[in-house]
């Protein structure tokens, strides 16, 4: 990958495409990110994206990991 993403999920998904159904060998994903470039920082802001969506909503990990429900999600209109 040779320009990296601002969206980690847009970069996750390119990286899915590379194995398709069927594909036998393994594949490998190499970044290349030249230091001191507008891609480290762009880096940095995805990792600390990742960190935040983590925190918020995996299972167990954060502040709502396992207390948010449907109903919080539709709101106070329920719907």
């Amino acid at each position: 990958m040779l320009d990296p993403g601002w969206n980690p999920a847009v970069e996750a998904q390119a990286v899915d495409r590379t194995q398709r159904i069927g594909q036998r060998r393994t594949v490998m994903v190499y970044r290349l990110v030249a230091s001191d470039t507008i891609e480290t920082k762009v880096m940095e802001l995805k990792a600390r994206k990742q960190r935040l969506f983590a925190s918020v909503m995996d299972e167990g990990g954060g502040q709502f990991g396992s207390a948010l429900t449907g109903d919080d999600i539709r709101g106070p209109l329920g719907g």
